[in-house]
């Protein structure tokens, strides 16, 4: 297969085959690929929510709702890594045999866009922190991070590789080191009985928590396919998912949770189980570490959620992936400097109502309606949207008048119950089934 894409001898770099499915010969190893996954779910940001959910619900039942959105994410995430493990394809080539050449390039675009909100509040996250934690310049640091990041996420995937097989060690180390603090203080041995329920929780019920952990990762679970696409069959691509969900993703949430449940935390409210501030207040050493820590870890999140963005919207624009890293990045760069991560909260509910519905489709359509493989790439296909649409309705109407229930799990629900009654109801020809001609562009 070939590639317009300078050579690798050229520039030292490494095609992103942001326009084509990646070739065999480029796939790699599933310890690369899970090195790519299993470094993005154990960040600083889910202590911080494992905290939270057992801030409010009590160390078993946030270990319940834990638990739940991991499996949730892995049947989720994992189905999608397997369509792409399979076939070389990012997110948004394989989004335009669902939706259309057309209709996909409106998925692939909100959620190219959606990362990219990502990667701006943990920018600006990673300034915030520095600010809060040391008293360094807020926005300075945000600059030099944004710069750092931007830097990292354009050298490609093989950077991604190796921040993640930096970031989770380091997390798992300083982690231990905070509970280590946290037990000689007594409490660390009475986490089984915390039973949560502050005054000022914001999480106050299983539902609801569950949602958070499904919500953290739903943009770029949805489109793994840029990561797991460069593995070598369906079945690694799975078992890379795994490492992520629930392995690290548990363990990240997990300490969070531990840190709260041993009074350890600070403000386990708003900041759950951060345990930053256990680090920073020991010594030079630690503060030391903790600084390397917030770059490399929050970094992590940072270059996978840019790298989603530049590859979807390189895919869109008929750009390149490094070009756009440039421009999203700084884009991403400027909201952070702005604040934009005082509309966090707002921005999960939007994260959890609208983005799972567009994996439901995709996975109802090109794993379960397997029927359907090969009809014809047409420009648009109105039904992925119709369930799509049903199914973020049926996700606002739990947010706003069932709050306890899980709005992400409703959408899902609700989208796959409205596709397969539309492809069951539509007739053979509205749902394209003749085979694809052979000069189909995409195919």
């Amino acid at each position: 297969m070939t590639t317009n894409a300078p050579s690798a001898s050229e520039h030292h770099l490494e095609s992103e085959f942001e326009h084509e499915p990646v070739p065999r010969t480029h796939r790699r190893s599933l310890a690369s690929v899970s090195a790519v996954w299993f470094g993005f779910p154990m960040v600083l940001t889910n202590a911080v929510f494992g905290g939270t959910i057992v801030y409010g619900l009590g160390f078993w039942k946030g270990m319940l709702a834990i638990v739940a959105g991991n499996v949730v994410l892995l049947a989720y995430v994992g189905c999608l890594s397997y369509i792409a493990g399979n076939s070389g394809k990012n997110f948004a080539l394989t989004a335009a045999e669902t939706f259309g050449r057309t209709g996909a390039k409106i998925a692939a675009g909100f959620l190219a866009t959606v990362v990219i909100g990502w990667f701006a509040f943990q920018t600006g996250l990673t300034g915030a922190t520095l600010n809060t934690s040391l008293g360094w310049n807020e926005p300075a640091m945000i600059l030099l991070a944004g710069v750092l990041f931007i830097a990292i996420t354009f050298i490609g995937i093989r950077a991604l590789t190796v921040i993640g097989i930096i970031a989770a060690p380091l997390f798992v180390i300083l982690a231990v080191v905070a509970l280590v603090f946290a037990a000689k203080d007594g409490h660390l041995a009475e986490f089984a009985s915390y039973s949560g329920g502050g005054s000022n929780a914001t999480v106050l019920s299983v539902g609801a928590a569950v949602t958070i952990v499904i919500a953290g990762f739903a943009d770029s679970g949805t489109m793994t396919a840029d990561f797991t696409r460069w593995s070598r069959t369906g079945k690694e691509a799975v078992v890379a998912a795994f490492t992520a969900f629930p392995v690290a993703n548990f363990i990240a949430l997990l300490v969070g949770g531990l840190i709260v449940a041993a009074g350890a935390a600070a403000s386990p409210a708003t900041d759950g189980g951060d345990f930053l501030p256990i680090l920073t207040s020991h010594g030079p050493l630690l503060s030391t570490l903790a600084v390397i820590f917030v770059f490399v870890n929050l970094g992590s999140v940072c270059t996978h959620c840019l790298y989603n963005g530049a590859v979807g919207w390189s895919q869109l624009t008929g750009s390149k992936m490094r070009l756009l890293t440039v421009i999203l990045g700084v884009i991403g760069l400027v909201a952070a400097l702005a604040g934009v991560w005082s509309y966090f909260s707002t921005w999960l509910n939007l994260l959890g109502i609208f983005v799972p519905p567009i994996g439901a489709v995709l996975i109802c359509d090109q794993l379960i309606a397997r029927r359907h493989r090969n009809r014809a790439i047409r420009s648009v296909r109105a039904e992925p949207f119709i369930a799509w649409a049903l199914g973020s309705a049926g996700a606002f109407a739990v947010h706003e008048y069932v709050p306890a229930w899980c709005e992400a799990g409703a959408g899902i629900v609700v989208t796959a119950i409205a596709y397969a009654a539309i492809e069951a109801l539509a007739p053979s020809a509205a749902r394209g089934t003749e085979p694809a001609p052979a000069t189909e562009p995409g195919v």
